[in-house]
């Protein structure tokens, strides 16, 4: 069984070492990928002197080296972790055993559930914006999931081979979430520990820009993946509005048989035909969704059967 380290890395220097050596000393038959992000520090020498297989990412962003991996290696196994030494190797065992067993196609490292993470990292606002994202997800989805953003997750072939990543950034790790619920695959979270950087290691996460960049994707996401709930919910906004402005209008009418209140009764017809067209929207847009993801299903059963046919090769 082939497995893979995925190490994204942005000017890590001080940290990559020890992170290949960690993953070594639990794994010494997997292949450890560090892909260099443009980088300005020893990142790439410093990887290769640890015997790390080291490629280039020229396009910034986490998503964007994500994507490369996920197109450019095989392997039954993958783990993917950050270049900071926030996440201890020696879990790596707990987190492959639901994809090797077939429970999960994707494991998702917990830093929330025993307080670590909360111990340990010291940015403000990150708490807070864990959560938020968090509670977001989970009402769409009516899901539990507890850590959303960790950058500690395993997969199988099945998950990487069929994820359209499409964030360029640090979005990355709430696109897939969404996309495991969207599609149905099977998640599970492991509870790890979560220790904070080492002295002279620096964040690349913009708290503010960055957490702006995974609402508006989940903003976008929700409106593909649930279009009539997305629609919906503007459909009876307007709806509202154009009942509360209209009320009026519709009184002053069967009271006197006048209307005095022209501005009014044009807004309150305008809201309601948005909120006609906006049903309409989400409908349609319903049925290609479904659609689509029917399209999605056959796929995925046709990449099952060509696996089965080479693994029935080798």
């Amino acid at each position: 069984m082939k497995i893979a380290i995925l190490v994204p890395c942005y000017n890590e220097e001080i940290t990559i070492g020890k992170v290949i050596q960690d993953f070594k000393k639990e794994l010494p038959e997997a292949d450890i990928y560090v892909y260099d992000n443009n980088s300005s520090d020893r990142t790439t020498e410093v990887a290769l002197e640890h015997g790390a297989i080291v490629k280039l990412e020229p396009r910034q962003g986490k998503g964007n080296v994500v994507r490369s991996m996920f197109m450019d290696i095989d392997a039954d196994i993958y783990v993917m972790v950050d270049g900071d030494d926030t996440y201890p190797a020696e879990f790596v065992h707990d987190m492959m055993a639901p994809i090797i067993s077939g429970e999960a196609n994707m494991t998702i490292g917990d830093r929330l559930s025993n307080g670590t993470y909360f111990d340990e990292n010291k940015r403000m606002f990150h708490n807070t914006g864990n959560n938020l994202v968090k509670g977001i997800i989970n009402k769409l989805y009516k899901s539990d999931i507890k850590d959303i953003m960790t950058g500690y997750r395993a997969f199988d072939r099945l998950f990487v081979k069929s994820i359209p990543v499409m964030s360029p950034g640090f979005e990355i790790e709430t696109e897939m979430s969404l996309h495991a619920l969207d599609k149905r695959f099977k998640l599970k979270e492991v509870p790890i520990d979560y220790r904070d950087r080492p002295e002279g290691s620096e964040s690349k996460l913009n708290t503010f820009s960055d957490g702006f960049k995974v609402l508006s994707m989940i903003f976008t996401l929700f409106k593909e993946f649930k279009p009539f709930q997305f629609f919906g919910l503007w459909a009876l906004l307007f709806l509202v509005l154009g009942l509360g402005v209209g009320t009026p209008v519709i009184f002053e009418f069967f009271t006197t048989q006048f209307i005095t209140k022209v501005p009014s009764a044009i807004l309150a017809v305008g809201l309601v035909l948005l909120s006609v067209i906006a049903f309409a929207c989400g409908l349609i847009l319903d049925t290609i969704a479904s659609s689509n993801k029917k399209q999605y299903e056959l796929e995925l059963k046709k990449f099952l059967l060509e696996n089965k046919v080479r693994s029935y090769e080798n």
